[in-house]
């Protein structure tokens, strides 16, 4: 995931702790001055909207909502530029009562520091995928495991590996539908492609975020979560996390992509859609991107495998979007009916099919046929977050990962991330 790069996390942190019992008292206050009227004429909830390609979509749910709840209003918020105008809302004291937000490492800061409500015990969270609740109590940024509880609800996955282009694969003998298991058939893999004249894969290094793509695909098996405490604690470096995936990188990067990698995200979705290469290492997020530029594209995603267990193998997911309430809410019973109108099923599995996504619930679906492959993945748990998200966004990782792949030092690589971190723990103070 592309990273904002002007995002400080003490600064950050210091700003929201700074706020928070403002935001406390202004609620508290506030729910005093009306209490027993919450419900007496027209209720207004702001509901704040992070993702712009599902803008649209959340804005027909809640005129569909406001229908059937003629004493509930939903002044909708959709956000550019969700961070700084979420952070600013605190600022301000304007908390909202619904939110949608990226599962990244600000909400997770944000979590942490009381801002959203805590969704823990609720009966709800026994009919969610484990893995996706996981992922949203990983996130939750301390070392204290009792304190990472679950601020939102998962609404929908995403997933990072590689996107098939069937056609390609079937026309080189392989099978689309039977993707190699373990790192060694993968490697593999790409020297029959290569050996045969095609683009094993389609490299976008112009944008060098989508880099974070494969580094994410691979650590998810590589490094369990649970190590970027120890990161976080110093007691281990990036060396020791992130040594094997460099390796990986630069194998890859430097011996099975096409002759000028330096291509933007854009063109190499054209190019992927065009039969020009075989594999592309980016995301679920790039499929409705090449749907667009060819809807009779054949594709599949595959998981990266990253070692030679397959039965060790993780998918990388993520939380792409997780919904929740502000912790101090005035209007906790309508936010409660909006979410719940949300969840219903029809509105998630309506959601899972216009945007490509995985479904939050046990019985996981995906709204894509190109999915079906990784979803055992989901439906068995074996989901892991993304690396990049434990990493501070000030860090500018893609720009160290690009000069990782056209030099190959890894050591350099390792240091220089090692570096960064450190300063950025070493200002990290409340």
């Amino acid at each position: 995931m592309k990273p904002d790069s002007t995002t400080s996390v003490g600064k950050f942190r210091r700003i929201v702790y700074r706020t928070l019992t403002a935001v406390c008292a202004a609620a508290l206050t506030a729910g005093l001055a009306g209490c027993g009227n919450s419900t007496a004429g027209t209720v207004t909830l702001d509901f704040f909207q992070f993702k712009a390609e599902a803008a649209d979509w959340f804005t027909a749910k809640a005129k569909e909502f406001e229908k059937t709840h003629p004493n509930i209003k939903v002044n909708v918020n959709n956000s550019s530029d969700a961070t700084t105008d979420l952070r600013t809302r605190l600022v301000k004291n304007r908390e909202p009562d619904v939110i949608t937000i990226n599962g990244d490492i600000n909400f997770g800061m944000l979590a942490e520091a009381g801002v959203f409500h805590d969704f823990t015990d609720d009966d709800i969270v026994d009919e969610l995928n484990p893995g996706m609740v996981n992922i949203a109590k990983s996130l939750v940024q301390t070392n204290d495991k009792s304190k990472k509880r679950l601020y939102g609800l998962p609404y929908a996955g995403n997933a990072s590996g590689y996107i098939i282009n069937a056609d390609v694969w079937e026309q080189a003998g392989e099978d689309p539908d039977n993707p190699p298991q373990t790192w060694s058939e993968f490697i593999d893999l790409l020297q029959r492609f290569k050996s045969k004249g095609i683009v094993p894969i389609e490299a976008s290094t112009a944008d060098s975020w989508t880099l974070q793509a494969p580094l994410a695909s691979l650590n998810s098996t590589l490094v369990p979560e649970s190590e970027y405490l120890s990161l976080k604690d110093g007691s281990k470096k990036f060396s020791d996390l992130w040594g094997t995936v460099s390796d990986q990188l630069v194998e890859i990067y430097q011996n099975y992509t096409q002759k000028n990698p330096a291509v933007t995200y854009q063109q190499a979705t054209q190019d992927l859609a065009a039969g020009k290469a075989a594999i592309l290492p980016l995301g679920t997020y790039a499929i409705p991107q090449i749907r667009l530029i060819n809807s009779d594209a054949n594709l599949r995603f595959a998981q990266m495998p990253a070692t030679d267990n397959a039965e060790e193998q993780q998918l990388t997911a993520g939380d792409d979007v997780i919904l929740t309430m502000g912790a101090h809410t005035k209007h906790e019973k309508e936010a409660r009916e909006f979410i719940d109108f949300l969840m219903n099923d029809e509105n998630i599995k309506d959601y899972s099919k216009r945007q490509s996504a995985f479904t939050p619930y046990k019985d996981t679906y995906v709204g894509d046929e190109a999915l079906n492959g990784v979803l055992d993945f989901y439906r068995a748990g074996k989901l892991a977050d993304f690396c990049d998200h434990y990493v501070p966004a000030s860090i500018n990782l893609a720009g160290f990962l690009q000069t990782l792949i056209q030099s190959g030092n890894t050591e350099k690589f390792l240091n220089g991330m090692q570096s960064e971190y450190d300063k950025i723990e070493a200002r990290n103070f409340r």
